[in-house]
């Protein structure tokens, strides 16, 4: 019978008859051991006959005479190298450490961070098959319905990208809280997920994307929202662009209320609620749950703006002057304005439940709501709103089927209480 025992590979063979016969006591070999691993501690030696090895040692030399001072300086500008203390933090034009994330100052925007790592989710984890049904159907969706689809996801589709834009390109740069910037990050991958799940609505329905994808400067009212935006948050997104002065600090205070407040607090508004509302009537059902998970993510981002623009008022009292409060209101009034016309356009002959004179009055009472979150008064006395349901999916904790979706809190695995 073959067997493997006693067997030994012609490379085992060659390592035993190299191994020098063991004399020494176990102590004599410790302090041998001992004494090479010291050796290998020495500086090695580079040949210098070797073109590789003097590569190296060139890399090595100049490792070696790095100055550690360059970087010092550098952060010797923003402040002085000694521990950052809660007070020396600021929301803008701060001159502490930018890379030290504790300690914090504003644990709101820690807890908003740590809220949008928990509620993550990807749109291919939403079921298209009856909105892929209905959408080819010939009478599954009115003339009506087709056009508010339609225009939704033709803007949305690249808004996201321009507010992430802005975001990445100019927001970031400029806000100098270390925790504010943690959350800004988590908000710039949000961003990401929302175009992928417009992206991914266009395609799984078939739809003609060019058409879609150019609709932002092909239709008028979609236009107008893309063109203001941009307007609104151009200046920033210059590289040489610096806060410091009450000038260019006034400007990133528009940038930022133009943002959020408008693009993000009113803009988005319509076509969420037009989507929302078929969703709730058992239409469009896997877009309109997407729509609601953004819509959840978009409302945080609106709070944490909301909450970095009051503390830089708070921190800067200079620039809310009654000038700069009187431009907030216009911007606000302003994209009130066009997200009604964008209302007139996509609804011009309405739909069950809905009209654009009723939303007219749903986005003054927004407007109404901005404003004051602003510190500023009202501007439409009595607007009422007329769809409380929305409410209801941004404020209030509500339960679904297990089976048929998702529960709305749509936490990661990890987070979920059950």
């Amino acid at each position: 019978m073959l067997s493997w025992d006693g067997f030994e590979s012609p490379l085992q063979s060659a390592k035993t008859a190299q191994k020098p016969p063991q004399t020494q006591n176990a102590s004599t070999a410790t302090t041998v051991a001992d004494s090479k691993q010291a050796e290998t501690f020495k500086p090695p030696v580079t040949p210098k006959t070797s073109a590789t090895s003097k590569s190296f040692a060139t890399i090595m030399a100049k490792v070696d005479h790095m100055d550690c001072g360059e970087g010092e300086a550098e952060i010797e500008m923003l402040g002085n190298k000694n521990r950052v203390t809660v007070e020396e933090k600021r929301m803008i034009n701060c001159r502490a450490d930018l890379n030290q994330l504790v300690p914090f100052k504003y644990d709101w925007a820690w807890q908003k961070y740590l809220d949008g790592c928990a509620n993550h989710w990807m749109p291919q984890e939403v079921n298209m098959s009856a909105d892929v049904k209905l959408w080819k159907s010939e009478n599954g969706l009115t003339t009506a319905e087709r056009l508010i689809v339609m225009r939704s996801l033709g803007y949305f589709s690249t808004a996201d990208s321009l507010v992430a834009n802005n975001l990445v390109l100019g927001v970031y740069r400029l806000i100098t809280n270390p925790e504010c910037r943690q959350y800004l990050l988590r908000q710039a991958f949000e961003e990401a997920i929302h175009t992928h799940s417009y992206q991914y609505c266009i395609e799984t329905l078939g739809m003609d994307e060019s058409e879609i994808f150019n609709m932002y400067h092909e239709i008028p009212s979609i236009a107008k929202k893309a063109q203001w935006s941009i307007a609104h948050t151009h200046a920033i997104a210059d590289p040489l662009f610096k806060t410091g002065t009450p000038e260019s600090d006034k400007t990133f205070l528009k940038n930022l209320i133009a943002y959020y407040a408008v693009t993000e607090g009113i803009f988005f508004y319509c076509g969420f609620t037009q989507i929302l509302s078929l969703g709730r009537r058992n239409k469009m059902t896997g877009v309109a749950e997407q729509f609601q998970y953004i819509l959840r993510d978009e409302s945080a981002h609106l709070n944490a703006g909301i909450d970095m623009i009051n503390q830089i008022k708070l921190e800067n009292p200079h620039l809310w002057d009654q000038s700069m409060q009187q431009e907030a209101r216009e911007l606000i009034l302003e994209g009130l304005y066009i997200e009604i016309l964008y209302a007139r356009d996509s609804m011009p002959q309405g739909m069950l439940g809905m009209n654009a004179n009723i939303m007219e009055e749903y986005l003054k009472f927004i407007a109404n709501r901005r404003l004051a979150q602003l510190g500023l008064a009202e501007e439409f006395k009595g607007a009422t709103n007329p769809f409380p349901w929305m409410s209801e999916i941004m404020d209030l904790r509500k339960e679904k089927n297990f089976f048929e979706t998702r529960v709305i809190e749509y936490q990661t695995g990890g987070a979920l209480q059950w």
